[in-house]
């Protein structure tokens, strides 16, 4: 039995434009793909293991054409809209208590940072959840079995009794792997909001 719903953020309640952010960077950087140093500077700052600060300058040194508020728009050109209605889906869930619910994120300070400021009901939709767990605070990122394993431990979770969305199947896989149950959410004909339709055999 289902005791515990463990969210994904990005394309899950938020909206995102990964090829279209991804499409806009190559073109400013004027690049065919992201070299090996962006690859892990982007990283590293995922698990909040370089700064804000460092994180930029790392792309001025590279692209000194560029200036800190093109680096910071190409940056936050992913996120795009939340639905309220996704909202009312959580809160509902809160409300009624039938499950933990936990938020585990690959995020990064600019990226809650803008959510927060862009996002008026924020602070509602953080209240949803028990844990609210983003990449940057706990040094820790998906797929990586060792981000599975710090939720299970410190929220005292049986895998078997978790239910885990996520929009990219890598982290599926690892948390499949490891026995938890998994939804790998196709936010291109899917929504959130249907859990309990599209998961029903496990309700």
């Amino acid at each position: 039995m289902i005791k515990t719903l463990i969210f994904d953020f990005g394309d899950v309640f938020i909206n995102l434009d990964k090829l279209g952010a991804m499409q806009n960077a190559l073109k400013l950087f004027e690049l065919k793909t992201f070299e090996e140093d962006m690859i892990a500077t982007n990283i590293q700052y995922e698990i909040g293991k370089v700064s804000t600060s460092g994180f930029i300058d790392f792309y001025l040194s590279k692209f000194s054409n560029l200036d800190e508020t093109q680096i910071i728009d190409a940056w936050n050109f992913v996120l795009k809209d939340f639905p309220k209605y996704r909202l009312d889906f959580i809160k509902d869930l809160a409300q009624k208590g039938d499950y933990r619910l936990i938020l585990l994120s690959n995020t990064n300070t600019m990226h809650i940072n803008f959510i927060k400021s862009a996002i008026d009901f924020y602070e509602d939709f953080k209240s949803c959840f028990e844990k609210f767990y983003l990449s940057h605070e706990i040094h820790l990122r998906k797929p990586n079995p060792e981000i599975f394993d710090f939720v299970l431990l410190e929220n005292n979770l049986n895998p078997n009794e978790c239910l885990f969305i996520d929009d990219t199947k890598e982290n599926t896989e690892t948390a499949k792997s490891m026995g938890i149950h998994v939804w790998n959410i196709d936010e291109t004909k899917e929504d959130v909001v249907n859990l309990f339709d599209i998961k029903k055999d496990l309700f």
